[in-house]
């Protein structure tokens, strides 16, 4: 059972099932394999195999909150939204301290257009988190639900007044001030939201919008590459994009974004009829006329199509074809005397196929406000949980690394090397701080591993060199009890082997952070056992500065102790320490960032991110935005 949530931590999530798997046969009546084999199914996407296992630890455990906000959650990503609700129903009587239960059952509510219940069950949570903006607006949400614009309003109003930085409420008023018509209210309002939600595609194209109608061209443009860099495929992006670009003469990359949008919607005339001017520019005429004849096919008294395709006819020396366009038009226009009406709006909705607007930038039919995303504690990692504030994660020794895509730091130590060149180990060791999974196949050469050792030890029980390779084999089997005690075995024997005591430190932190893996929360002061454990851990790393004093990530990871134990001034200190041997240690630049800016250091934590940011950790430029703005 420990093997198998260790595994589950660690992303395992295979191995972990197999385990799981073996306890259920075991021991049938426990609930607690069926809920974590459940959740493994979970991060696998196996929603409705995690949904049975819920039910089977439900069935033997009713009175477990976690079983019913599992189910739950599997429930929504399967659409099955009234289910999911009466779990979140359950789940709050069990445990109504839990607001994510509340907040996702709100959710449920209103995706069933349940708005009373919706707003009643908002009404309680206010009652019990005052403070807590987004519960107001929810309760906006709603009321534009209800076509109450007005009282939507001050239920934002009332969300910025408990939190100014709520970006949901922000992007809100935005969109109640571009329906309005008031472009630059709005784009002031997008500002903010874009300043607190950075990564959603959407606010860039609506402010990209809002720059528009205020003549900001180069403004929008700026959103929209914004916009696709977040979300390649953004329909709206690309389309105005194209528009843009074909306004300021960049005609081979205004006819990209058209190609991508006909790419997604082969029927759409619009883009085929701004493509078809492009291509014209560009001297692709025969590819001009086919855009356009596709077009006229489909719109017969699109006569500005005639017109432009009996320009681009005459260019290629086809003056017949050309004339009997002319002549159609002409036709049209002796029939008809009155002009085609045509709006004096700058840009048209989406769902508007008018080929006469194919000039106007697009918009969506509605504007709808930002749906609310579900919570959940369930999302793998303790480090890669989304918090504003979260340190670089510790550093490991490993037969298994891949590389960090927000980092170029290739860390390295002569002690290290020199262990690798002995031969002890089957595998090289690696130092670092992302981790990969094994593959089947090694898993189980692991395991074959762990047996041909076992059988040599009882023979020569006084090897170091084997106890350290056993301890590497239980490691990567996520077996830490097992693991600790070869460690514990090869540092008797050999007491002045630096890497046994840095291992032996990263396998008690990570079994105490996978111990904790599965708690709906984490609290938020450290507990006895953890102080005991890390305490452990920090003897262990002292005893490797002891032996290496160049060991920089042994300091790193005394760091990243202290910052979880809330010792800031002594995570600092060991980060310092680091930066003294390496000066071009990004990890801990901005782990010493991050931990100044929790400890009230704001200037010296943005001063420690730019220079993590100059190293190659280019994840702190967000983190600098953000937070010099906050300042």
């Amino acid at each position: 059972m420990l093997m198998g949530r260790n595994a589950l931590y660690y992303e395992d999530y295979v191995l972990s099932i197999q385990r799981f798997n073996m306890v259920i046969n075991a021991k049938p009546f426990l609930a607690e394999p069926y809920f974590f084999r459940g959740l493994a199914k979970f991060y696998l996407e196996d929603y409705k195999g995690a949904e049975t296992d819920c039910t089977s630890a439900i069935e033997r455990n009713p009175y477990v909150e976690n079983n019913f906000s599992l189910r739950a959650l599997c429930r929504v990503n399967l659409q099955n939204y009234a289910q999911a609700e009466a779990d979140y129903v359950k789940a709050t009587q069990i445990s109504p301290q839990i607001e994510g239960n509340w907040h996702n059952m709100v959710l449920c509510q209103m995706e069933q257009k349940a708005y009373e219940r919706a707003d009643s069950s908002l009404d309680v949570m206010i009652r019990q988190w005052p403070k807590q903006a987004d519960n107001y607006t929810l309760k906006a949400q709603i009321r534009f639900a209800l076509s109450d614009t007005l009282k939507a309003e001050e239920w934002l109003d009332k969300a910025l007044e408990v939190n100014n930085y709520e970006g949901a409420a922000w992007s809100m008023k935005a969109m109640v001030a571009l329906n309005r018509g008031k472009y630059k209210e709005g784009e002031e309002c997008l500002d903010r939201a874009i300043l607190q939600m950075p990564r959603n595609a959407s606010l860039y194209v609506n402010r990209a919008l809002a720059r528009f109608h205020q003549q900001n061209l180069r403004g929008a443009m700026t959103d929209y590459d914004a916009a696709l860099e977040i979300e390649p495929g953004n329909y709206l992006g690309h389309f105005n994009r194209g528009l843009l670009r074909a306004q300021v003469g960049d005609d081979n990359r205004a006819i990209e974004d058209f190609n991508f949008v006909l790419e997604q919607e082969p029927d759409n005339v619009i883009a085929l009829y701004n493509r078809a001017l492009l291509l014209d520019n560009t001297g692709d005429f025969k590819g001009a006329i086919r855009d356009i004849s596709a077009v006229i096919e489909e719109y017969p008294e699109f006569w500005t199509g005639y017109q432009t395709r009996a320009a681009i006819l005459r260019k290629i020396g086809d003056v017949y074809g050309a004339e009997r366009d002319e002549f159609k038009v002409l036709k049209a226009q002796m029939e008809k005397r009155t002009g085609t009406y045509r709006s004096k709006s700058k840009t048209r909705k989406k769902s508007d196929r008018n080929p006469e607007d194919y000039n106007k930038l697009v918009e969506e039919d509605t504007q709808q406000p930002e749906k609310e995303e579900y919570t959940s504690e369930y999302r793998g990692r303790v480090q890669n949980k989304q918090t504003d504030l979260v340190p670089e994660p510790m550093y490991v020794m490993t037969y298994y690394k891949r590389a960090n895509g927000l980092s170029n730091y290739i860390p390295f130590h002569h002690r290290v090397e020199s262990f690798n060149r002995s031969g002890q180990l089957p595998l090289p060791l690696y130092i670092s701080n992302v981790e990969t999974n094994a593959t089947a196949e090694r898993m189980q050469q692991h395991f074959q591993d762990i047996q041909a050792v076992t059988e040599v030890l009882g023979d020569s029980p006084e090897t170091t060199g084997l106890h350290l390779r056993r301890a590497m084999d239980y490691y990567h089997v996520r077996d830490f009890e097992a693991c600790l005690a070869d460690l514990d075995r090869a540092i008797v024997l050999q007491p002045l082997v630096a890497i046994s005591y840095f291992l032996r430190a990263q396998v008690r932190c990570a079994q105490q952070m996978a111990s904790q893996s599965s708690l709906p929360s984490l609290p938020l002061s450290p507990t006895n056992e953890e102080k005991i454990v890390y305490g452990q851990a920090l003897d262990d790393l002292q005893k490797v500065v002891e032996l290496e004093p160049d060991m920089l990530f042994a300091y790193y990871n005394i760091g990243n102790i202290y910052a979880h134990l809330h010792e800031y001034a002594k995570a600092q200190e060991a980060y310092t320490r680091a930066l003294e041997i390496d000066p071009r240690f990004p990890d801990a630049y901005y782990n010493r960032g991050v931990i100044r800016l929790l400890d009230g250091r704001t200037e010296e934590g943005l001063a420690d991110l730019s220079q993590a940011g100059e190293y190659g950790l280019y994840g702190a430029y967000n983190l600098i935005k953000r937070y010099s703005k906050a300042k």
